[in-house]
């Protein structure tokens, strides 16, 4: 692919041509061993979904409550003294079945038999090699990566991973450069190697990546992002190409002491290329973007946001194939993404600080989100809500620092031209991150 090939050059050109224009962090490297890191983390998730309007015609069930124990270790390790130096990254994962049914399972939380039973426990483990000169990092193997256009997932009892190469380059000063090519996407609820399978789309195949985020002052930033994705497979009916474009910009108004105004624009632009379509009916685009605004007063912020969708793709916004996480847009909530075709959408929100009233660590949140002009295909009336309400409490101190317990009510409601089904939703989520090393 020439312009991720015109990248790297580009990519190399820019690290060789700054001469240190910010300190190297290889130069303070002390070793393999002294900047390893080991972290922990534990997460209790009980999540029920109450569908109210299934036609039952779905292999779906109704209804759906089920509770695991997710634990995590990643270890990361410094890397070697030198001009060069190298690293590794290991991490193991292991999910556990604390309570489900056959009648209940379909939440996501566990991989499932054949005869729709979830699996008792799970795992998987996996690690990369890394390699680091100045201030630029490329990294090999199984890893999590967060970026527009490559977002593994973490939104269960475990996250996606997915293996490639990713380079890091923060050589320029509040520049950050990425380059990536992976060929691979396991899902949250799997242990297989390449196990996120879209019914439409398929596997991946291979996804290239390139962007940036710079920051122009404390307050202002911006990023593009580009990627190339080959899904599915020759002889399987379903391989598609999709070329993916992310912008943000992100800026902030200090008003006054505690008083800010936040503005935050992303948009994507997707191209698609259906490779075993007739000739004539393989190319559509997908635009999807969206901007908040958000008032913080001391404890509390206000926000609102619209987010629009044009483009001929029937099926919307499409992502999963990068990454469960990589819907960087406004009204993407706890239950949807208000990213179908041709629809507009509105959200008002409220959040709370409560440290500023004496309780640190104590948060609470709720938004409104409403869609409209859902094109179906044959109708483009197609209407939907959602609200939300979350309370969150992490504990400041004592033995038990960090320990987090979080409870997040989702409620959403459609027309039958929207073409999704009515849920009523809530998640209890205990959270325990601890540092080893």
């Amino acid at each position: 692919m020439q312009m991720i090939k015109l990248s790297v050059i580009a990519l190399a050109v820019a690290a060789a041509s700054t001469q240190m224009a910010v300190a190297s962090q290889q130069s303070e490297s002390n070793g393999f061993i002294e900047d390893s890191k080991l972290d922990t983390h534990a997460r209790v998730l009980y999540m029920n979904r109450d569908f109210r309007n299934d036609s039952g015609t779905t292999t779906r069930n109704s209804y759906n409550e089920d509770t695991g124990l997710g634990l995590k270790a990643i270890y990361e390790s410094g890397f070697t003294q030198g001009t060069v130096g190298f690293g590794v990254d290991a991490f193991g994962l292991q999910g556990i079945k604390l309570d489900s049914g056959r009648g209940r399972n379909g939440n996501g939380q566990f991989p499932t038999h054949s005869n729709g039973k979830a699996q008792d426990n799970y795992s998987q483990a996996g690690g990369a090699v890394k390699a680091r000169i100045s201030n630029t990092v490329l990294k090999y193997g199984n890893q999590f990566v967060s970026l527009p256009v490559l977002a593994t997932d973490d939104s269960r009892l475990l996250p996606e991973t997915t293996t490639g190469f990713l380079v890091t380059s923060n050589e320029i000063e509040n520049l950050e450069l990425n380059l990536g090519h992976f060929t691979a996407l396991s899902a949250q609820s799997q242990t297989g190697h390449d196990s996120v399978s879209d019914d439409d789309y398929g596997t991946l195949r291979s996804l290239d990546l390139v962007g940036g985020r710079y920051n122009f002052t404390d307050d202002l930033s911006v990023a593009y992002y580009y990627s190339d994705a080959d899904l599915g497979h020759k002889g399987d009916g379903n391989r598609l190409e999709i070329k993916k474009h992310y912008t943000n910009v992100n800026y902030t108004l200090p008003i006054a002491d505690a008083q800010s105004l936040n503005f935050d624009f992303n948009m994507y632009n997707s191209k698609f290329n259906d490779k075993d379509a007739p000739r004539g009916d393989r190319s559509s685009t997908n635009n999807v973007w969206s901007l908040a605004a958000a008032y913080t007063l001391d404890a509390h912020t206000f926000t609102v946001a619209h987010q629009r969708v044009t483009g001929g793709q029937d099926a919307g916004y499409v992502y999963g194939y990068d990454g469960g996480g990589a819907v960087f847009l406004a009204n993407s909530v706890q239950y949807q993404d208000f990213d179908q075709k041709g629809e507009k959408s509105y959200q008002a929100r409220y959040d709370l600080d409560m440290a500023t009233f004496g309780v640190p660590g104590l948060s609470f949140m709720t938004r409104y989100v409403r869609g409209s002009n859902i094109d179906s295909g044959t109708r483009n009336d197609g209407k939907n809500w959602e609200r939300d309400i979350e309370a969150k409490y992490v504990l400041q101190s004592g033995a038990a620092k960090d320990l987090a317990f979080r409870v997040r009510q989702a409620t959403y409601r459609s027309n039958d031209a929207a073409g999704t089904v009515d849920n009523n939703e809530v998640r209890l989520i205990v959270e325990y991150p601890l540092s080893i090393l």
